[in-house]
């Protein structure tokens, strides 16, 4: 057994994270929510949304707050963990999916808490 696993780290896994305006849609839906529906259906072992309070991307057009203090065009971000050939698998789709905004993939260790 090697050390690795004999610590429970999990070898060769992967975190995906996709970057965009929270705003953002496809075909109709909020996009955070339809890529957590793709993600699920792929069989995806799990993923998470968050959105900030502020930030900047490629247009380097700084997100501010607005008139009751938060920012009218929050970043969001789908962070995905799961081995790197599921995640592979449902790429195709989330770079369709995500017109706007940058796709990470890095490799990642599961550190169990337990």
């Amino acid at each position: 057994m090697s050390d690795d696993v004999a610590s429970g780290i999990v070898p060769r896994a992967k975190l995906l994270v996709a970057m965009f305006d929270a705003r953002d849609e496809w075909h109709g839906e909020p996009l955070h929510e339809a890529l957590v529906r793709v993600l699920e259906a792929h069989g995806v072992a799990g993923a998470s949304v968050f959105t900030g309070v502020g930030g900047y991307g490629a247009h380097r057009r700084v997100h501010r707050k607005g008139l009751i203090g938060f920012p009218r065009d929050k970043p969001a971000a789908v962070l995905v963990i799961d081995s790197e050939a599921s995640i592979r698998a449902v790429l195709p789709t989330i770079r369709r999916m995500v017109a706007q905004g940058i796709v990470v993939l890095t490799d990642a260790e599961i550190i169990p808490l337990k």
